[in-house]
């Protein structure tokens, strides 16, 4: 598909609505992460309570993306990400003006999550505007936004060492509220949004198989970008001795490699199948951990944390480019439910890593348990899985549904439409 195809058949600017929505979110999402280094010293906390802190945030946005991908299918994503901005304000307040004690900070933190569910609805919103055949590059398109993390990474540091790490959540409050703005002036919801249906129906898709296997995939490759991406700024500047805003840089650096690259794994689901392109991804994961799990020096370190969140971030295009496919008229509650997923991957791995680095002394038994049971786990859980997956999507030929391509009879049908 040429450039002057992808403009007809969609929706330019909310598309890129849904990008800056998507990207303003985890920008304020991750502040917490962004200033754990500089939080922790003001409140003396040991390695588990950093790992905590900067969990927190997103186990919230994994619970509360649940109720966003139901609100999503029920009154529009348009609105739902308008509701989900507004309220994301009051814990940038609460940061900025009260919160000066390790319990405030943890509310503060949980209450952002409103911010890290803004997936359930970036997602479906551009989605729903573009047919089967660039799903892949739409949705990557879309949660490249997942970049807005490197943003907090990158200024959050900075802006704490000139204002004071409180001063960061007002400052966080500017950006936000331009974007509310700009959506509420260009953005659109997508005629071809289905109707409401009950409750009950969409219960349903809890009942399917597939749903849990997303679930399971999205908790390792989300969860692990997302929770490597809050935790990194600590373990640079725990392991290496560096900086606040040395280990902000490095940080950074990584969190880049995984938001940038997230379109062309979709890119690459649509051309090779998803599930082919995932099983790889998987495996680079693992093998990129296992080494980590030795604590190399600083830059084999970052080049294999590089190359990890690369893979990461390629492997959320990839089930991105699968799911609008067998979930297209549920797309934004099986998104709040899949996200969720992740976003609990997210909460559970630096979790893991700052208690394993109090207990143990270490952060290599954290990085080994994410290579065997994410990585190489990952890969050969979806290879199985993978053989019980033709006929599923509509009129998918067996070599199409084998390895997640996109059908020749729905690309058939879309042309058509288009």
């Amino acid at each position: 598909m040429n450039f002057d195809e992808f403009r007809r058949v969609g929706h330019g600017p909310t598309l890129l609505g849904a990008l800056a929505y998507f990207t303003v979110s985890c920008m304020v999402w991750l502040i917490p992460g962004a200033l754990a280094n500089s939080i922790a010293s003001d409140f003396d906390l040991s390695d588990a309570q950093k790992g905590l802190m900067v969990a927190v945030p997103v186990l919230g946005g994994a619970v509360l993306r649940l109720g966003l991908g139901l609100l999503t299918d029920r009154i529009g994503a348009r609105r739902t990400a308008m509701l989900g901005m507004s309220l994301s304000m009051l814990p940038l307040l609460l940061g900025w003006l009260w919160a000066d004690h390790f319990a405030g900070i943890l509310l503060v933190g949980l209450m952002l999550g409103v911010a890290g569910a803004s997936f359930a609805a970036a997602l479906p919103l551009a989605s729903r505007w573009y047919p089967s055949r660039c799903q892949g590059l739409v949705m990557g398109i879309a949660g490249a936004g997942n970049g807005g993390t490197a943003l907090a990474t990158f200024f959050g540091p900075r802006l704490a060492t000139a204002w004071g790490w409180h001063a960061v959540f007002g400052i966080a409050l500017i950006p936000l509220l331009a974007t509310l703005a700009v959506f509420a002036l260009f953005v659109k919801d997508s005629p071809s949004q289905p109707p409401a249906r009950p409750f009950s129906d969409y219960l349903a898709v809890l009942r399917i198989r597939d749903t849990w296997w997303f679930c399971f995939f999205y908790a390792i490759t989300f969860g692990g970008f997302v929770g490597l991406a809050s935790f990194l700024n600590v373990f640079f500047r725990i392991h290496y001795g560096l900086s606040n805003v040395e280990a902000g840089n490095f940080a950074t650096l990584c969190v880049i490699a995984g938001s940038t690259l997230r379109p062309l794994g979709g890119h690459l689901a649509d051309r090779f199948g998803g599930v082919r392109v995932l099983i790889g991804l998987n495996l680079v994961v693992g093998a990129t951990m296992l080494g980590l799990s030795a604590l190399p020096p600083l830059f084999s370190g970052t080049a294999l944390l590089f190359a990890a969140m690369a893979a990461l971030g390629m492997g959320n295009g990839c089930i991105f480019q699968i799911v609008p496919q067998r979930f297209s008229k549920e797309i934004g509650v099986v998104t709040g439910i899949v996200g969720a997923a992740g976003g609990l991957g997210g909460f559970v791995l630096p979790m893991v890593l700052g208690l394993l680095k109090q207990t143990t002394g270490s952060f290599g038994g954290g990085f080994l348990g994410f290579a065997l049971v994410g990585g190489l786990g990952g890969a050969l859980t979806l290879a199985y899985v993978s053989r019980g997956w033709r006929g599923i999507f509509p009129g998918e030929d067996e070599r199409a549904m084998e390895f997640g391509a996109v059908p020749h009879s729905i690309v058939a049908e879309a042309e058509a439409v288009a």
